[in-house]
Order: C-alpha cells, then structure tokens, then sequence
C-alpha cells in the first residue's frame, strides 16, 4: 500500500492531532484550581523530557549532536516550546481553549510572511486568498462585532504563543544540521523545563501550585490526573505519534492530519470543560483551519511534483503538526 494511504500512518497523524488537543482543557482545569501557567508548563515539560530521556541518550550514543543541532536545540527548546506553552497557558486565563488555540495557530501566517520579508517568496494567490480566508475566520472566533469583547490580554498572550510557534518551523527550516526528532523533543523539552524553572524561582514567571482537586468532566478529580495527562498525553505520545506519522504519510498528509488538532481542541474542550462555541464561532473555526490547509496546499503544490514523496523528520511538533513552507523546499532541493 502507498504510504499516503497507510492506515496505520492515518491513525498515527490522528492520534497526534487527538493527544495535542487535550493540552488546553488539561491545562485550563489546573489553572482554575490555583495553579500558575508557569507551574503547570514546567512541571509537564520537565515529566515529558524525563520519560524521553532514555531513548534520547540511546539515540545520542549512536549521532552525537554537533554543535550546530546544540543552537537548533537550544533556540527550539527556549522559543517553541517554552515561550509557546508559557504563552498559551497564560491565554488560557483568559480565553476559552478554542479560542487561545486558534489563535496560536495563526503562527503559520508568520512563516509565510517571513520567507516573503527575507527571501522575497511572495505568496502565490492562493496564498493570499487563505491568509485572508484565516483572518475573515478569526474575526469572527473572536466575536469583534459582537457585543462580547475578547480579553485584550489573553488576545495578546495568545499571539506570543503564535510567535513562538512560527519560531520553531523558521528554525527548523533554517538548520543545516538538525538532530533527530526524539532528540530534539527531548532537548526542547529539557532546555524549556530548566529555563522556565529558573524563571520561576527567581520570580521572573509566577509559580504556584495546588495540591487541591481540580473539576473534569464535571467532577472533582486529584490534580496529578491532569499533569501527567499533560506530560504523557499531550506531550509524549503526541510528539512520537506525530513523527511516525509523518515518517509513514509524508509531510504534506500529515501536516493536514495536524490540523485535527483543532477540532479536537474544541471537542475536548465541550467535554472535559463544558465549554461551547457560538454558531459564528464554529464558522469562524472552519474559516481559519481552511485558511491554513490552503496555505500548505499552496506551497506543496508549488514545492512539487514528483512521483518520490520526500519525508520531514526533523518536525515533532508543535502544539500543531504544521511543517514550514521553506522546509519543504528544503527537502527537495529548492
């Protein structure tokens, strides 16, 4: 069978976008319960590089990082992943998840901006007509015609999130030398939890924590549920499903298979939070994720075609499952 159309690749990219999505809901629940944004985003960075550490070191012994993969590792881990989440979870105080969520994944519109600003890659019309499509879509997720006005702040943080995320695909991009994607997970993971905890300790980043339960599903439940949902699910098995699905579909397929994320954010968010979107919201939903699946249908089309699907391994993450526009060129030899 043509890896496209894997099944199990299809389950994994699936699964990946599902084990993301619960991220804000976990998180959401904590930070009702007392916890900090900064607590809550160390002590899931610092479990999650705990779990991966054994099989980094393996993978370390056989390729040895250069000093080239140390900068990748070191920027990824301080930009992508701890001012992302940071940011994130600190929107989570004062947006829905679907709505932080959206935000953040409006970071793929940086990247595009950015290879037009430094590589003068102006975006082709269909390129424009998603951008556009997107921001149509976020106007109206955000409700800015109605009578309920969106948290300022929260807006804000959440556009720090979005930086953070276009980071991790400029960088990625832009690497000569990249380390191999659990490595670099579990670097990320590691640089981000040690320098988030020294933002804490040293009062930079609040950092308070409840031994108190949190409400899920409409009940009370001990917190260590949620933080090791965070850790494990929506950090562990979420990056690894991530990559072995882009290792069986490819780039372009499992970068739409991230956007599931999405939706599933929104799903779980109903669930576990009773969190609802309103009628203009969910259009404005569909608005954004088709904006953005325009997007990377645009730039693979243009970084096509051949009969030779190439693979982006070096891309586990984000938050989202997107793979930069100049990666993908990259990779075949434009």
């Amino acid at each position: 069978m043509r890896r496209s159309l894997s099944r199990f690749g299809l389950a994994m990219g699936l699964l990946s976008g599902a084990t993301f999505g619960t991220s804000g809901s976990l998180a959401s629940s904590l930070i009702k319960a007392g916890w900090s944004p900064g607590a809550a985003v160390t002590l899931r960075l610092t479990i999650a590089a705990l779990v991966l550490t054994a099989p980094a070191i393996l993978q370390l012994r056989a390729r040895p990082l250069t000093w080239a993969s140390a900068r990748t590792v070191l920027l990824y881990g301080l930009m992508a992943i701890a001012v992302a989440q940071l940011c994130y979870f600190i929107a989570l105080s004062h947006l829905s998840v679907a709505v932080a969520l959206l935000i953040e994944c409006s970071g793929i519109l940086l990247v595009v901006a950015w290879g037009w600003i430094r590589y003068s890659n102006r975006p082709r019309r269909l390129t424009a007509v998603a951008v556009l499509t997107s921001l149509a879509g976020l106007v109206l997720v955000l409700d800015l015609t109605g009578p309920q006005k969106v948290d300022l702040v929260g807006a804000l943080w959440a556009l720090g999130a979005a930086v953070g995320l276009a980071t991790y695909f400029i960088v990625t991009a832009e690497s000569e030398n990249v380390a191999s994607p659990l490595v670099l997970a579990w670097g990320g993971l590691a640089v981000g939890a040690v320098a988030l905890a020294v933002a804490g300790f040293s009062g930079v980043v609040p950092f308070r924590a409840s031994s108190g339960d949190v409400m899920l599903l409409g009940g009370r439940v001990p917190w260590i549920i949620p933080v090791l949902g965070l850790a494990i699910v929506a950090s562990v098995v979420s990056y690894l499903t991530g990559i072995v699905a882009v290792r069986q579909l490819g780039s372009k397929l499992a970068s739409f298979l991230g956007l599931t994320e999405v939706l599933f954010a929104v799903l779980f968010a109903w669930l576990l939070l009773d969190q609802h979107l309103a009628a203009p919201q969910l259009v404005g939903a569909s608005l954004v994720v088709a904006g953005i699946a325009l997007v990377r249908l645009d730039e693979s089309e243009m970084a096509a075609p051949s009969t030779t699907q190439p693979r982006v391994d070096d891309a586990p993450f984000a938050d989202v499952g997107f793979v930069a526009p100049d990666q993908l060129r990259r990779v075949r030899g434009r």
